[in-house]
């Protein structure tokens, strides 16, 4: 068997691997020998199937697989010995010309995109901004508001102002409904218009199914099943016989005790300056995703890796077997290309700085996740058993399991690359943060 390797432009090595009956024979036999064994052909007992009608059955297929499979092999184990690294996979090449039928030698050739050199020096000369949401007067006016809303109260209004909630009748000659609800915070600001200074008393016509545009919504109002609603006139009359609004608690040792048990908030200064700080918290995640990208696109425009792009396209419409045309190839590459060389120079990174992610840090992120999930279903302080159980179906899931593996080892690379480069930090708008992010994603 003989091995050569030729190096072309853009990062491309084809490699041709001639194989003949003495490196696939044995094998061939081998296989034809096991097809015997298990031929099931009329006229034949098992196992009793002459060779010669094997061969002419399986013979030629066999030899197309062995001889295969032995250069395949033996590519793989030349790239390992001669320490050639390589980006993607080793593909088949189109240059293949076999014909199995007149030739008992035949040359394989196979191509790899090689690897490029990483030459990335980092030191305080770098400078790259961690930039910092700026916590606004309307911002903290808009969280401050939500947030005294759940220890405020329904007080009843003369007049509705903007995001009451109201008591209606609803009447379309069949059916009458007291007391239905109809929250104006679930609203539009378009569909609030109509209610707008209205006061109690006050009578429109309204389309149910405009009304409560979810069916089980209409449903649980009219009290009647979901199938039942197509024969019910949609065509209401509305009568608002009552008008609520939340008010704010007032801001008392009564509140503070409730509020804050710890004692930590006893004030309304001090109730602001959390209010700022549970903002900024919550920020955090954004900023610290715009740092990700930030630094992403910062070692990607130093290294400056000059990746075998023509090779990797092809390997993308070989590996996905026809899934994708080389045009939707062509036209997601881009993207798919920054985030495959970021992969590649996140594991430069991970060897230069021995980083490691341990079993008991993937299973703390698990518990975030966990956490996070119950938050959005409205437990944000579900029991430790269930959040240990949901971490421990994420984490027995393989496929979930490598993305925390993989978010973890990101953010270790990323804290690496800060700790060797200069890190400004600044503070802008929420809306010039919005502008930067989409530029970066």
């Amino acid at each position: 068997m003989n091995i050569t390797r030729e190096q072309r432009e853009g990062g491309i090595s084809v490699l041709k691997v001639v194989v003949n009956e003495a490196d696939y024979g044995q094998a061939v036999d081998n296989q034809l020998r096991e097809y015997k064994r298990k031929a099931n052909i009329p006229g034949f007992r098992p196992g009793m199937v002459p060779m010669g009608i094997v061969k002419k059955m399986y013979g030629k297929a066999t030899v197309a697989e062995q001889s295969y499979r032995i250069a395949s092999n033996s590519v793989f184990e030349y790239l390992q010995k001669e320490k050639i690294d390589y980006v993607g996979d080793v593909i088949p090449s189109d240059e293949q010309n076999i014909d199995f039928d007149n030739s008992a030698e035949f040359e394989f050739v196979f191509e790899i995109g090689e690897a490029p050199k990483i030459e990335v020096e980092l030191s305080a000369k770098d400078k790259i901004t961690y930039n910092k949401i700026k916590v606004d007067k309307k911002m903290h006016n808009d969280y401050r508001s939500n947030y005294l809303r759940r220890y405020g109260r329904l007080v009843d209004v003369d007049k509705v102002a903007n995001d009451e909630a109201l008591n209606v009748t609803l009447d379309n000659g069949d059916m009458r409904i007291e007391e239905a609800y109809v929250g104006l915070i679930s609203m539009s600001d378009e569909e609030r218009k109509a209610f707008k200074g209205k006061k109690v008393g006050y009578k429109t016509k309204v389309n149910i199914n405009e009304l409560y545009k979810k069916p089980e919504q209409r449903a649980a109002i009219l009290s009647v099943k979901q199938e039942e609603l197509e024969s019910i006139n949609p065509e209401f009359e509305l009568e608002i016989t009552k008008i609520r609004r939340f008010s704010d608690p007032e801001l008392n040792e009564e509140f503070f005790k409730m509020a804050f048990p710890a004692g930590n908030v006893t004030s309304e200064e001090e109730l602001d300056k959390f209010i700022d700080s549970e903002i900024e918290r919550e920020l955090k995640r954004e900023c610290d995703f715009m740092f990700v990208n930030t630094v992403r696109n910062f070692i990607i425009e130093k290294a400056a890796l000059n990746m075998p792009e023509e090779f990797l396209k092809r390997w993308l419409y070989v590996i996905n077997e026809g899934k994708f045309t080389r045009e939707e190839i062509e036209k997601d590459f881009p993207a798919f290309v920054k985030m495959f060389t970021w992969n590649y120079l996140q594991k430069h990174f991970i060897t230069e700085g021995d980083l490691k992610v341990s079993a008991d840090e993937a299973k703390a992120e698990a518990m975030t996740f966990a956490q996070m999930q119950f938050a959005q279903y409205g437990m944000p302080s579900a029991p430790q058993d269930m959040l240990e159980n949901f971490a421990k179906q994420i984490m027995d899931n393989k496929e979930q399991l490598q993305k925390i593996y993989e978010k973890l080892y990101e953010e270790k690379v990323v804290e690496y690359i800060r700790s060797k480069v200069k890190v400004t930090e600044k503070a802008i708008s929420a809306d010039d943060f919005a502008k930067l992010a989409n530029e970066l994603a």
